[in-house]
């Protein structure tokens, strides 16, 4: 069995050489800048977007426009949530889930009693399982809550169910290395509000990403449906075929086994399943995937072309051999 960890395609670093031998012209920086953010604007259904150089800067940007508390997952999230709220000097809230996932109802009881500015989700809970986010888009939108959207895991999501502007107020992305939009670096955020970027004119300044990035940003746009698809697909058949997984019924990029030992488990899982140039297997409790004993087999890391049924398939038998 052949894997490897997930580099940029191969159109992506043909346009990014092609764009650092442009470096200093700054009539072509601009045009790779400005293809960039119109390629955003068509995948999130946004009418404006930015480029930045990280997720978490796209974060920022988002954050450094709200004044109120902040709501976030009490886990699930992403611990930029809560590190770059803490950095801003905003309250933070936790939402109660149900293993990540939000409850509507109890969405619902919990703005009875709390009122937010925003709240700030992944797209994926823990990249596990897919948020029911046009419905949260709708309480928070009755409610004059701020949906944020990190939809690092979901950028072309061809159901348009995620990373979809229509039910998300802001959406920001990684496009660091093994995002779906995969380039080692960079970030972009979108919105329907211009004021969202009139307000954060100096910190998009600061965050501002490199033409190369930007190049590269709009070949791997192009390819994102596929890749998410892919990784959808492998997911779920995985989830057929291994014995004992956490939410096996619902869409998500990662595939996730309770264990009563997961350091252990994932030791086993390591030397089984090598990954030329990087790893598969992370290990819970943590904030960013599920706070139970757990570990977590990241096939949003892998190469698409590596996702083969036969591939597939030997990873689900090894693992079903390997329970602690």
């Amino acid at each position: 069995m052949e894997l490897s960890f997930k580099k940029p395609s191969k159109k992506a670093r043909k346009a990014m050489c092609q764009a650092a031998l442009n470096l200093g012209n700054r009539k072509m920086e601009e045009y790779y800048k400005q293809q960039a953010e119109d390629i955003i604007k068509d995948s999130t259904h946004h009418e404006h977007a930015r480029v930045v150089n990280s997720g978490n800067s796209a974060i920022m940007v988002a954050m450094s426009n709200m004044k109120g508390p902040v709501l976030i997952p009490d886990q699930g999230g992403w611990t930029g949530f809560k590190r770059i709220a803490e950095f801003l000097g905003l309250e933070i809230t936790y939402l109660p889930t149900k293993q990540g996932i939000i409850d509507l109802e109890l969405l619902e009881n919990h703005f009875k009693y709390i009122s937010p500015e925003s709240l700030f989700i992944t797209s994926f809970a823990g990249y596990m399982a897919e948020q029911p986010v046009k419905e949260i888009y709708e309480v928070c939108e009755e409610r004059g809550v701020i949906l944020v959207e990190d939809a690092s895991g979901a950028v072309g999501d061809p159901m348009n169910s995620l990373a979809c502007g229509d039910h998300s107020h802001i959406i920001v992305a990684s496009t660091g290395s093994p995002k779906i939009v995969n380039l080692g670096n960079g970030g972009f955020i979108s919105t329907n509000d211009p004021d969202i970027f009139k307000n954060s004119n100096y910190l998009l300044k600061s965050f501002r990403t490199s033409p190369v990035i930007c190049a590269g940003m709009v070949e791997s746009i192009k390819k994102a449906p596929d890749a998410l698809s892919k990784t959808l697909d492998s997911c779920s058949f995985l989830k057929k075929k291994i014995k004992s997984v956490l939410f096996e019924e619902c869409r998500g990029i990662n595939v996730t086994l309770p264990s009563e030992n997961p350091k252990k488990m994932a030791r086993e899982l390591r030397k089984k399943i090598p990954v030329e140039g990087g790893g598969i297997i992370s290990t819970c409790p943590r904030y960013d995937r599920i706070n139970q004993p757990a570990v977590c087999l990241e096939i949003k890391n892998l190469e698409i072309k590596y996702l083969k049924r036969e591939n597939l398939s030997e990873i689900a038998d090894i693992t079903n051999k390997i329970v602690y």
